[in-house]
């Protein structure tokens, strides 16, 4: 049976981020995807000019109609840019009860505009956290989310993703994958912890500028392989690992002057 994925986020036009770029890997790891749009955006490959969100009425009326059509095996959430847009997905969801959801905590695009309110971190940190099964944050947001702890050694990253999972539902299983691109040196060490046991997933950097939408994508491949395999650290290694040959294969694409997005069809093109 081809599963049914489901990404609620922002809309980059440029299709390297946000919903566009979420519905492609999913295509291409094999679920069926749909969209629920949750803020609009103006950007490309160089910067945001202007960010949207829509009615929280509307976002409501989108969750409950799909919710009522179609079974929905997997939720990623990306990028919800303010307070009632978090609350409003909350409450969503709280209500359809998915059986898996990933939360991608966006916060800055790979340009460093922002992409929400810093009022709305702390309705991130107590609100949506506490739904989800799986949370994805890279060094910077996890330093808000931990109200500015600080995170340059692999050992301060242990605390860290420790202390990240303590913001999650303790009544089940919840993973938190602290992700480490953003740290110096040549190699990425990213942190998969489910309150018992940490992984360390070490891959080396590639040297590009085509790094746009790479949590969305990463985030959204966990979502559709977790769907699939229904086991969270076969489905994060197989993204990881996904994601780091779609940047490899970023220089095939012509696209834009700035952070151009990484290959999301390199292994069906």
């Amino acid at each position: 049976m081809i599963k049914n994925t489901l990404t609620i986020a922002g809309v980059d036009p440029s299709g390297g981020a946000g919903v566009l770029a979420d519905i492609k890997v999913m295509s291409a790891l094999g679920t069926y995807a749909c969209g629920i749009i949750a803020a609009l955006t103006a950007q490309n490959t160089q910067r945001v000019s202007g960010v949207k969100p829509i009615d929280k009425e509307f976002i409501k009326l989108q969750i409950d109609t799909l919710f009522e059509d179609v079974r929905i095996d997997g939720v990623k959430i990306g990028m919800l840019g303010d307070a009632v847009t978090i609350r409003t997905v909350a409450d969503g969801l709280e209500k359809h009860k998915p059986p898996f959801i990933v939360l991608d905590t966006v916060m800055v695009a790979k340009s460093g505009d922002k992409l929400l309110e810093d009022s709305a971190i702390k309705s991130l940190r107590e609100e949506l956290i506490p739904f989800a099964q799986m949370i994805t944050p890279n060094l910077p947001e996890a330093s808000e989310l931990l109200e500015s702890m600080s995170i340059a050694t692999i050992q301060e990253a242990y605390k860290a993703t420790e202390r990240l999972h303590k913001l999650m539902n303790q009544s089940r299983e919840s993973w938190v994958l602290l992700k480490g691109g953003h740290s110096s040196g040549s190699e990425t060490v990213d942190l998969l912890f489910n309150g018992d046991k940490m992984i360390e997933h070490v891959n080396a950097k590639h040297e590009t500028k085509n790094t746009h939408g790479t949590g969305c994508s990463l985030s959204s491949a966990i979502c559709a392989l977790q769907t699939k395999y229904e086991d969270v650290p076969k489905a994060t290694r197989i993204a990881i690992d996904y994601v780091h040959e779609a940047i490899e294969n970023a220089g095939l694409l012509t696209v834009g002057n700035g952070h151009g997005p990484i290959h999301h069809f390199y292994n069906v093109w």
